[in-house]
């Protein structure tokens, strides 16, 4: 069944890539929330679905520039133009299901879905080729994707979702930095295209620290020293996917702290 087969690869590529964090930071708002588990089963399974179809449809919008550069998992992107129907009935599947599992549970699901979903295809399919605009819209989508861990009348996790969205544009900034070459070769101008290297390093590092002085305000003034650390990094001027890492290595703890913290404070209430 090629449906089945696409939607499988996208999960093990992107699961290889470790390209699936928002999920894991959605549960970790969940617990942090300490939400039922009739709440943390239901969203966790959405936010699999929705991860599903987002990468699925970035894959089939992207596809006929990993065709000609080979950027990709050949063997993936291949079968995929091999079935290019049956991606778009997988993505129509997965919508479906996730369209009836919003309107059924509610809780701020529909709108999480329609932002999740809405951000990452207007990204594929337009905004990933604006300057500027690419970094706003991810940042947008790092909130957005990790809202479905989160049900109406819960504002203190608000702060936690703001602070995925601005390690997003930080994240976002790398990736357009690692694909500049790239880029610039089909005409895409991406941030990275047009600020060239130098400039791109230094609104990375920017944004390491906007996300530590935002960490040190809402939640504890120790939690800058994360991101001072990952702004100090020296960048590589080739093979960025190590640096993507030891980066991540750094702002991944301190979302966890901030998590316990939120958890500290729900228990106290």
């Amino acid at each position: 069944m090629p449906e089945l087969k696409i939607v499988l690869d996208v999960a093990r590529y992107r699961l290889r890539r470790l390209e699936m964090a928002n999920l894991a930071a959605a549960v970790a708002i969940m617990l942090a929330l300490r939400l039922p588990a009739s709440e943390l089963l239901v969203r966790t399974a959405f936010g699999v679905l929705l991860n599903l179809l987002v990468y699925l449809n970035n894959d089939w919008l992207d596809l006929d520039d990993d065709l000609a550069t080979s950027a990709r998992d050949k063997a993936k992107t291949e079968y995929l133009a091999a079935h290019r129907r049956a991606a778009v009935r997988a993505q129509l599947a997965l919508l479906a299901v996730l369209a009836t599992l919003a309107l059924g549970w509610g809780g701020g699901l529909p709108w999480a879905l329609l932002a999740g979903a809405g951000v990452c295809a207007l990204y594929s399919a337009v905004l990933k080729r604006r300057p500027f605009v690419d970094v706003l819209a991810m940042m947008v989508w790092g909130v957005a994707m990790p809202a479905v861990g989160v049900p109406p009348g819960h504002p203190e996790a608000w702060p936690l979702l703001v602070q995925l969205g601005l390690f997003s544009g930080v994240f976002e900034t790398i990736q357009v930095l690692r694909d500049r070459q790239t880029d610039a070769r089909r005409h895409i101008a991406t941030t990275a295209v047009v600020l060239g290297p130098s400039h791109t390093r230094r609104l990375a590092r920017g944004l390491m620290l906007l996300s530590g002085a935002y960490a040190a305000y809402a939640f504890h003034p120790l939690l800058l020293l994360p991101s001072l650390a990952a702004a100090v990094l020296p960048v590589p001027p080739a093979d960025l996917q190590p640096y993507w890492h030891r980066v991540r290595l750094l702002l991944g703890p301190t979302l966890l702290v901030e998590c316990a913290l939120v958890w500290t404070r729900a228990g106290a209430g």
